[in-house]
C-alpha cells in the first residue's frame, strides 16, 4: 500500500468510493483552497511515502504518477473550518444592549469569515446556556446538527 497527495486523475475513483459509501452529502469541491490535506491510499508499492519526490512527480517530471495502473482504496480530506467564540462581558449593560452587541459581533464575523473563505462555522454551547443561547442563535441562522455524531481528535507534535 501506498499513501500519496491526491491528483485530479484520482477524482473519478474517489467518486465511485464516496458512492459506495451511500452518505447522504455530495462529495466537496477537493479543488477548493480550504481543503488544506488530500491524501490517496493506493495498492501502489510501499517504497514512496507522503512527501517524497516519486509520490508527486514521476521519473519524467510530468506530474503523473508513475503507478499509472494503481488502485486507489480510499483518501483522507482535511477541511478546515471555523470554530466560534463568543466573549460578551455580562456585566455590562442591559440585556437589550447586550444582545445588539452579539448582533453587530455576528454580522461582522460573518462577513469576515465569508471574505476569509470559510463556508461554515461550529459553535459548541456550554450545557448551561445551550436551551435558551440556542434559540436565540437559532433566529440568527445557526442549525442545531444533532444528525452527526462529533468527534475530537486532540493533536499533539510528533516524537
Amino acid at each position: 500500500m501506498r499513501i500519496r497527495p491526491y491528483q485530479q486523475k484520482d477524482l473519478d475513483s474517489l467518486c465511485a468510493i464516496h458512492a459506495a459509501q451511500g452518505f447522504d452529502y455530495p462529495l466537496p469541491d477537493l479543488n477548493h483552497p480550504l481543503f488544506v490535506t488530500k491524501l490517496v491510499l493506493s495498492d501502489g508499492d510501499a517504497d514512496s511515502e507522503v512527501g517524497d519526490k516519486n509520490a508527486e512527480h514521476d521519473r519524467a517530471g510530468n506530474g503523473e504518477s508513475s503507478h499509472s495502473s494503481e488502485q486507489i482504496l480510499g483518501a483522507v480530506l482535511l477541511r478546515l473550518t471555523a470554530e466560534a467564540y463568543l466573549l460578551l462581558d455580562p456585566r455590562t449593560g442591559t440585556p437589550r444592549q447586550r444582545w445588539q452587541s452579539l448582533l453587530a459581533l455576528h454580522a461582522a464575523a460573518e462577513r469576515n469569515a465569508w471574505r476569509s473563505g470559510l463556508e461554515d462555522v461550529h459553535a459548541w454551547l456550554p450545557p448551561s446556556i445551550a436551551a435558551k443561547f440556542g434559540e436565540r442563535i437559532a433566529g440568527l441562522g445557526w442549525v442545531r446538527d444533532d444528525t452527526w455524531s462529533p468527534y475530537c481528535k486532540r493533536l499533539q507534535a510528533p516524537k
